[in-house]
């Protein structure tokens, strides 16, 4: 009779489906260090460097530059807090901005971006596309843009400054995705 109970008792309630948490989109990493994220980040990235300049006439420079610094991602979707990114680039005053840059973490993963824009002026737009990275990062494409602000006058080839309005979006994808090949076309 007992057993009777308990059976009528746990039959006659309704199943209460376990709670589930929203779906969000920020960066998850697996056990294996793959990262799997789509999101929009923010962030700060002051730097510092040197340049060469070449006076091509009245107005006209051409300008080779190196920078590197501390770039800090805000927001919930950011793919990582912290890096020490590097840029090295070619501006023109006729033909524009060409840059690559590489962001390193704390573990040594890199993200890889290529930059151009209107120059390396203060207020001139630039934009950077994510072309992939290595560890966590591989296979990881997005896009992002900013302006730069200099700090302080130029003395020398000294150049130092900081970037305002970054924000951008990352997806981050399955390494062995994107797994080099060698020449005979296997992986």
């Amino acid at each position: 009779m007992l057993l009777g109970v308990l059976l009528v008792t746990a039959c006659g309630q309704p199943a209460t489906p376990p709670a589930t948490p929203p779906a969000t989109k920020a960066a998850t990493v697996s056990s294996d260090g793959t990262v799997a994220a789509d999101g929009s980040f923010t962030g700060d990235w002051t730097t510092i460097g040197t340049r060469q300049v070449l006076d091509l006439g009245p107005g006209q420079q051409a300008v080779i530059f190196q920078l590197s610094g501390s770039l800090l991602l805000n927001g919930k979707q950011r793919i990582n807090r912290g890096f020490q990114a590097q840029v090295i680039g070619f501006s023109d005053t006729t033909t524009g901005l060409q840059g690559r840059s590489v962001w390193t973490d704390e573990h040594g993963d890199k993200v890889f971006s290529e930059l151009s824009g209107e120059g390396l002026g203060p207020g001139l737009l630039i934009e950077g596309k994510l072309t992939g990275g290595s560890g966590r990062y591989a296979g990881i494409s997005g896009e992002y843009s900013f302006k730069w602000k200099r700090i302080g006058a130029i003395e020398g080839s000294e150049l130092t400054g900081r970037v305002v309005d970054l924000s951008g979006w990352a997806r981050l994808g399955s390494p062995s995705a994107l797994a080099p090949t060698t020449a005979g076309g296997q992986q």
